[in-house]
């Protein structure tokens, strides 16, 4: 009876909090505010992420949906929706702050919400290695840094011979913003995060963390300069906010195999599916979850 009346009060929970943010998502559309992609729904994200909220603990074990507040939990997903994330595509994490709920955007949800950004096409990144040719060149006219020549060669690529990586922001017909950075400025920024990139996932997969981090940089610095609403700006800069958190967690290893999949011809890594465990951010606790989920790597941007 008790696991009825459970089952019960949770469907009832989801039903108010969905009916809620989509009320508002319905308000913000009406008013122009809000522009949600053509292929996006935003009733089957919801019914995502609370499948993904009723297994989300916190550091004592404790359901955020009983844990977290309403309100930041309508707020957490109310941000997921006017970026037109996707929970089960891992664009997004939630994450528990104390009794509120956080938004966390993981490295190809930020590309993704870019490539909705007004006049984004694509958006790429590229390592550059000892031996391969790269040349730039800066516009005075425009004040901006050009990529004149790159070059790579098969034969350089090695892991400890990353000079740096740049990312592009591709238009409709020319870049639109470029970031370049070398590999001390891409190793300066690893060392604010909790591990100072000793993770296994900068060891074993450096360039592919290079490129996330120059790209993560490059996106952030243009949707801050773009004239797109200011509801999905906020919405983008505050699932921003963990990375600027020594204590979250984040399955850092899963995104990165991810990207190996869809972005090289590599052998498909299995990755077992787990119970994702998030700790609370608190000053004190310095403690790592085991399992699947792993210490966040900061961006630093």
């Amino acid at each position: 009876m008790e696991n009825k009346n459970n089952a019960v009060a949770t469907t009832t929970q989801e039903k108010n909090i969905t009916e809620d943010v989509l009320n508002r998502v319905r308000d913000l559309r009406t008013k122009g505010d809000l522009r949600i992609p053509q292929n996006y729904s935003a009733e089957n994200a919801l019914k995502s992420a609370y499948l993904i909220l009723t297994e989300t603990v916190n550091k004592d074990k404790k359901p955020v949906l009983q844990t977290c507040s309403k309100a930041s939990i309508a707020n957490t997903l109310l941000d997921m929706v006017i970026q037109g994330l996707s929970p089960a595509k891992k664009q997004c994490y939630f994450v528990s702050y104390g009794d509120k709920l956080q938004l966390m955007r993981s490295y190809m949800g930020t590309v993704a919400v870019t490539k909705r950004l007004n006049g984004v096409k694509d958006v790429k990144a590229y390592c550059i290695y000892e031996g391969d040719e790269f040349e730039t060149e800066f516009d005075i006219d425009t004040a901006t840094l050009k990529i004149t020549k790159f070059n790579p060669k098969f034969e350089n690529i090695d892991m400890n011979k990353i000079k740096g990586a740049f990312a592009v922001i591709l238009g409709d017909d020319d870049p639109i913003h470029i970031e370049i950075m070398n590999m001390n400025q891409i190793k300066a920024a690893w060392n604010q995060g909790y591990a100072k990139g000793g993770s296994g996932a900068h060891k074993n997969f450096t360039d592919e963390m290079a490129k996330k981090t120059v790209i993560n940089r490059a996106c952030k610095m243009f949707a801050n300069t773009s004239d797109d609403s200011d509801i999905l700006i906020d919405a983008f800069n505050k699932s921003d906010k963990a990375f600027d958190e020594e204590k979250t967690v984040n399955n850092v290893d899963y995104e990165v195999h991810e990207e190996i999949k869809e972005n090289a011809n590599t052998t498909i890594i299995d990755v077992e599916p787990q119970k994702q465990e998030f700790v609370k951010a608190d000053n004190e606790n310095k403690e790592e979850t085991s399992g699947q989920v792993n210490i966040l790597e900061t961006p630093g941007f």
